[in-house]
């Protein structure tokens, strides 16, 4: 595990803490079993195939 050699300020902590964001996951629509479901895309061919389960 990598270990810091010098304190660290914490400007620098908090401003590269903040350069990491989540993005939002692209949803698509997608019809499964007579509904239309919205999932992310990523997992569209899952979806269909019925390797992942639609819940609700």
């Amino acid at each position: 595990m990598a270990v810091p050699k010098r304190k660290m300020s914490r400007s620098n902590t908090r401003t590269r803490r903040s350069s990491w964001k989540a993005e939002l996951t692209e949803l698509v629509t997608i019809r499964v079993q007579g509904r239309e479901v919205r999932v992310p895309r990523r997992l569209a061919k899952a979806y269909k195939t019925g390797v992942v389960s639609i819940e609700g």
